[in-house]
Formats: C-alpha cells, structure tokens, sequence
C-alpha cells in the first residue's frame, strides 16, 4: 500500500510462445469458471445457450457452501467482478436464514421458550461464524488489492449484516476488530484517502446508537481527533489527516467548549514555522481562517463570534504571518494567506487592516512565484483596486 512517493516502473517484457499458451488457457478457465458460477447462482433464459457449449447443467439458484467456494475462487483472480460479489451476497444472505440443518425455527408456546433461546443463541454463533469466515477470505485481497473497492464494500456489507442480524456486543466486536485493522493499513500508507474514508465510516459506526447501550451513541471524537494529531506529527504533509481532523474539530468544540479555537491555532502556527513551504498546512490554515469569514463562519469551529473578535483574531494572525515572511519571502503560501485575511478583514470592516500596508507588493511577489495562475492575480488586483 505505500504507493506515496514510489514511482511506477512497467513491468512489461515480450512474452514467449509458452507463456502466452498459458495465458490463454487461464483465460479459458476463468471464462468457465465466471459461467460456471452464474448459471448455479443466477439462472437466465440467456445462460441456455451457454449451459449447451459448456456442458454444464442448469440448476436454479445453488445458494451451497460449494458454489460460495466458486465465488472465492473466482474473486481471487478478479475482485474487481462486482457482480459475482452481489453473487456472493445472496448466497450469504441464504446461510444467514438457514443456520441449521432445519431451516428457520418454528417453535411456538411458552412452554418451548428454553429451546428457541438455545436455537437463537446457535444461529447467532452460526452467523457469527459466516461472517467472520467471510472477512477473514478478504484479508489476503486486501492485501493484494488494497484500493479495491468492491473488496471493501463487501466488508462494510458484512459488518453491517452482524449489526442488523446479531447482539450488539458481538456485533460490535466486529467493528472494533475493524477499526484495528484499517488502523493497521493506515500505518503503511498514512496518506490513502480511502483507508481514511474507510476508517471515518467504521467510527461513526461504533459511535451509533445501534451499537451502544447508550440511546445517544458513544462519542469517539477526542480518540479520533488524539489519532489524527499522532498521524500528523508522523508526516506533517498527510492531506487526508489534515482533512479528518478538520471535520472532527466542530464536534470537539461541542463537547469540550470554549477555548479550543486558540489551541488549534496555536497549533498550526508551530507547524507553519517548522515548515511553511508545506501545502498540506497551509490548506488546513485556510480552513481555520475560513472562521472568521462572516459567508462561510456558520459551518466553522466558531459559528457564533461577533466581527469585533473576528477582526482582533485576523489581525493577530497577520503578525504572525508578517513574522513568519522574515523568513520565507519566496514562499507564495504565506503572501496568499496574508491576502485571503486582508480580505476577510475588509468585508468585515470596510477598511483595510494597518498590516495591509504592503498589499501591492505582496501581490507582486505573488505573480512572481505563482506565474501559472498571473490570470487569476491579475482579476484580484482589480477586484481590490490595487
């Protein structure tokens, strides 16, 4: 999974006649094996024709232990066959209803409520056991296959049948041993925007009421928010880190209240002097300042503050910026950052900051290092009649 960095080198070299003998007589099995599995788990008037070429015979609807063990066969060599996953999923969802050599239970009356406890408690180990079989044929895909979606799909599906299907402790035991494992992909790939989306997805899981005893849910947002902060400090340029922790940070204002703002930008101003040529930071400094901005403040940390705070925080952090531009002149972040507050600050005030007394020069400096985008300098020079 640590594709970050790694340039791609094409493996492709002239291949002999016996290798593509070969090829080709893997392409006839896999063919065989895709018509094999459609004809025992979807039966169509079209797979006739087939049935009469392959040799096979149809049977409707072979939702067996035998035929799931097709479908793995099959999804090893192509994961990417996301109809032969939907196969998979209705022979699961057969093995969940009929747990037992019996079928469904059928027990009535009171006087039999001892054996429908112990029928329940065996099907639910029985599916557990389904479920869990399941998850376990999709780590070495995983492994293989690692940005895959169908593969993860199916485990989301899965996961989500032992919320519907099973007690919440053992459901939610699923999900926790989830959270380990996309916490382990993250470790070898820190960046992977999927493993990121992946791993939002299993929080707000657990988080929910369906798999707490809690009627509100069980909030994670201080874990998650600690998870991101370790995850950054590792490699300061992950995008998706950057990402999640700003989604996490109107909930922790939530919960912890006031004060949080200044901690984040405090925050962000020391990873701004370790490495202000680092877009990742800058992005996420833009999304803090986005606070201040009276269109957009009312999806922000801070909804509720009044210009007058407004206009004290951008100031401020225009002497930090000023500060910071001692150091890095030929960084065009920090002269755009210090554009987007003067800005900011005008919309809420009428007037330019005292700061801003340098405005001409900034954008000058800023068509120099940043010539690919001199249309759009030029439009915002007009605009702030500079």
């Amino acid at each position: 999974m640590a594709s970050h960095g790694v340039p791609r080198i094409s493996e492709a070299v002239p291949k002999s006649d016996d290798a593509r003998s070969k090829e080709l007589q893997k392409i006839v099995e896999y063919r065989a094996l895709v018509d094999l599995v459609n004809l025992k788990v979807y039966f169509h008037h079209s797979y006739w024709q087939i049935s009469s070429l392959t040799g096979y015979k149809i049977q409707e609807r072979q939702y067996t232990t035998e035929v799931l063990q097709l479908t793995s066969k099959l999804l090893t060599r192509n994961p990417e066959y996301y109809t032969i996953w939907n196969r998979r999923r209705l022979i699961l969802q057969h093995q969940f209803v009929y747990t037992s050599p019996h079928g469904p239970s059928t027990t009535e009356g009171s006087e039999e409520a001892a054996e429908e406890v112990a029928t329940s408690s065996a099907k639910h180990e029985r599916i557990t056991d389904i479920i869990a079989n399941d998850l376990q044929f999709l780590v070495p895909l995983l492994l293989k296959f690692p940005k895959c979606y169908w593969i993860w799909n199916h485990r989301l599906w899965l996961l989500e049948q032992s919320t519907k299907l099973l007690p919440v402790p053992q459901a939610r035991q699923f999900w926790q041993d989830e959270l380990g494992l996309v916490g382990k992909m993250l470790s070898r790939d820190s960046r992977n925007f999927h493993g990121w989306g992946y791993r939002r997805t299993v929080v707000a899981a657990l988080e929910s009421k369906e798999l707490n005893s809690n009627p509100e849910g069980q909030s994670m947002v201080q874990a998650e928010f600690d998870y991101t902060t370790r995850m950054i400090k590792t490699n300061m340029s992950n995008f998706s880190a950057w990402h999640t922790r700003s989604k996490l940070i109107p909930r922790l204002l939530d919960e912890k209240g006031a004060g949080e703002e200044e901690r984040q930008l405090k925050w962000i101003q020391e990873a701004l002097w370790t490495d202000p040529y680092n877009q990742s930071l800058w992005f996420y400094h833009h999304n803090l300042m986005c606070t201040f901005d009276p269109k957009l403040a009312s999806t922000t940390m801070a909804p509720d503050l009044e210009n007058e705070q407004r206009l004290m925080y951008i100031s401020k952090e225009m002497e930090n910026i000023l500060e910071l531009l001692e150091d890095a002149k030929d960084c065009k972040w920090v002269y755009q950052s210090l554009v987007q507050l003067v800005t900011t600050y005008e919309s809420l005030s009428g007037r330019r900051p005292p700061e801003a007394e340098d405005m001409d020069t900034w954008m000058v400096e800023l068509r120099k290092l940043d010539p690919l985008r001199n249309g759009r300098w030029k439009d915002l020079i007009e605009d702030l009649r500079i």
